[in-house]
């Protein structure tokens, strides 16, 4: 097609130059140009798009962001795409839930759609945002290459106020899926690695100044808001008429801070308490709903607000039979109401950001969250390129959740081998995390050493809560050494079982009884809550997991391409036996001990 036109520039650049993606992986879209977006009014950009999967990345060999609108018989080379017409899907959505073709297609995909904007007014300005991509997302506008981000489950802003023209523009996102060795996560993961634009896409307008940063908190037993800008104002103003506050806060280099001598009634599971909060800069003004609360750990202890807290948990993915990692309101409700069923005041969101909905409904609902980025098994932790990633993840992932009352945990990794690299790279996040937000506890899922029984992971004096995954009665047998675990380990802080569980195959595929069967599914949890129930030290539980789910390493015929884990099966109706077993220890543990 266009090797020999003048948009490839020239055959060998086209067909044989493999750095072809170098000039598209500027990573420039990024924390820093986030946007606060909370109460803004923008224009929705979901609906259907044109599409094309693009396994051998020939659109960015050939230039396809560069064609112009043509009708075919107007053309006068042969052409392998045209962005402007043909097939198209839905946005948001997972490719591999709308064709059996591109069910694990891995690779670039094309995205086009136009949008008619009025001429934007002088001091004015225009702000793309993208809920999420999986996982490298270019974007493309009349032609233009503007930016690309990485990260599959993080938002991303992009100015367009000089790249959107007066009446009909057209935007193309290329997004590339494809697991590589430098990115977070890397090759090797234990979920579903679906591709798409699977969030919304939506269009801000602002004025020059525009708010880029809100964070709101409990800190030091006074009410900390600071307040970021882009763009010229002296000031700001904060507004929470409930708690009679009209302040005006001086900003400096676009950043201010102010005290505010209030006492909010308490954010807690049992009473989630919201503000209204509204920030006014340089003619921008956004909106939130904000609960203000205490998070601390004390030697092996957790309290919030003071009082001792035990973590009733339970682990979730985000995935759906029919939708993938798509979700709704309506699907993150059942989600919590399945999670209030079961007796929680906890939900780990794992492995990877969540839509931000699920922490607002959190907080409106009353559930402690567990938020973590995907630096999970293997990672090139030694690569400068891998930790720029896992840091720029961990800041948006904070920006965006940061006023959610209901996250009391930032986790930075999961069953991370302990090198040294490692340390380097996990002691990083940690400074990054209380960078952005030292208000809550910093977690992992850490390593045991299983020969001496102990937890010997060095990551562990660094964080505030050990999570410890372990699976006696599944991957494990000896239910004794995990109470020697906590014989050897002795921790000094709390520790939380951040996994456990076994697999259940409720459908008629599954056995009678052995493992895969939900009689020795349930026969497991039995097992775990009397041998947990035995150790003092264990501050939480969020066992392996609310529903089963979609994973390519799983193949066996009671498996079938899932994790049977789920307390609840993929349907997100049929409850296993282990579900009321989980129930009953939580009820119990609730009416001994009266916590939230």
């Amino acid at each position: 097609m266009l090797e020999r036109s003048d948009l490839a520039e020239n055959a060998l650049q086209c067909l044989h130059d493999e750095d072809y993606d170098r000039p598209f992986n500027l990573q420039n879209l990024n924390a820093e140009t986030l946007i606060f977006t909370r109460g803004r009014q923008g224009l929705s950009l979901d609906g259907d798009w044109n599409f094309c999967v693009d396994l051998l990345d020939t659109g960015l060999r050939q230039k396809w962001f560069s064609m112009l609108p043509e009708a075919p018989e107007d053309r006068i080379e042969p052409w392998d795409y045209d962005p402007y017409q043909g097939e198209t899907v839905p946005v948001p959505s997972c490719w591999q839930m709308l064709k059996e073709k591109w069910y694990f297609f891995e690779g670039s995909a094309w995205y086009t759609r136009s949008l008619t904007v009025d001429e934007l007014a002088g001091g004015r300005r225009r702000f793309l945002r993208i809920g999420a991509a999986q996982y490298d997302c270019k974007v493309f506008i009349n032609g233009a290459f503007i930016g690309n981000h990485y990260g599959g489950s993080t938002p991303f802003c992009v100015e367009v106020s000089d790249a959107l023209r007066a009446g009909e523009n057209w935007i193309m996102l290329c997004v590339n899926n494809t697991r590589t060795l430098d990115r977070v996560p890397m090759r090797n993961t234990d979920w579903f690695n679906y591709g798409g634009v699977y969030r919304e896409v939506s269009l801000y307008e602002t004025p020059a100044t525009v708010i880029r940063g809100l964070f709101a908190r409990l800190s030091e037993g006074r009410v900390k808001v600071t307040v970021e800008v882009d763009g010229p104002s002296e000031a700001a103003r904060v507004v929470i008429a409930e708690l009679g506050v009209d302040e005006s806060l001086a900003l400096d280099l676009g950043r201010g801070e102010v005290d505010l001598d209030v006492s909010p009634e308490l954010w807690a599971p049992d009473h989630p308490k919201l503000y209204d909060i509204r920030v006014e800069a340089g003619g921008d003004v956004v909106h939130d709903r904000v609960g203000f609360r205490t998070i601390e750990r004390r030697g092996t202890d957790l309290y919030l607000n003071g009082q001792p807290l035990f973590l009733r948990g339970i682990s979730v993915h985000e995935d759906d039979e029919l939708r993938g990692k798509c979700t709704s309101e309506a699907d993150l409700r059942q989600r919590f109401a399945h999670a209030r069923d079961l007796g929680c005041n906890f939900l780990r969101l794992a492995h990877y950001p969540h839509h931000e909905m699920a922490a607002e409904l959190a907080d409106e609902l009353g559930f402690l969250l567990w938020e973590e980025i995907p630096v999970y098994w293997a990672i090139d932790f030694a690569n400068p390129a891998t930790r720029r990633d896992a840091e720029n993840q961990l800041r948006e992932l904070i920006r965006r959740d940061r006023n959610r009352a209901s996250v009391i945990i930032w986790s930075i990794g999961n069953e991370n081998p302990d090198t040294d690299a490692r340390l380097d790279f996990m002691r990083g996040l940690t400074d990054v995390a209380r960078e952005e937000d030292p208000t809550r506890l910093i977690s992992a899922a850490c390593l045991v050493n299983h020969a001496r029984l102990k937890i010997e992971d060095r990551l562990a004096r660094h964080i505030d809560v050990i999570g410890l995954n372990e699976y006696y009665g599944w991957y494990e047998e000896n239910f004794d050494e995990l109470i020697e675990i906590g014989r050897n380990s002795d921790p000094d802080r709390p520790v939380v079982i951040s996994e456990t569980g076994a697999d259940g195959d409720h459908t008629v595929h599954g056995p009678e009884k052995g493992l895969f069967s939900i009689s020795y599914q349930r026969e497991v949890y039995e097992k775990q809550i009397e041998t947990l129930s035995r150790l003092s030290y264990i501050r939480g539980i969020s066992p392996w997991i609310l529903y089963d789910f979609r994973v390519e390493r799983r193949q066996n015929v009671f498996q079938r391409g899932f994790n049977r884990k789920g307390l609840i099966g993929a349907d997100k109706t049929t409850r296993k036996p282990a579900f009321e077993v989980l129930r009953a220890f939580y009820e119990g543990l609730k009416a001994k001990d009266d916590i939230a």
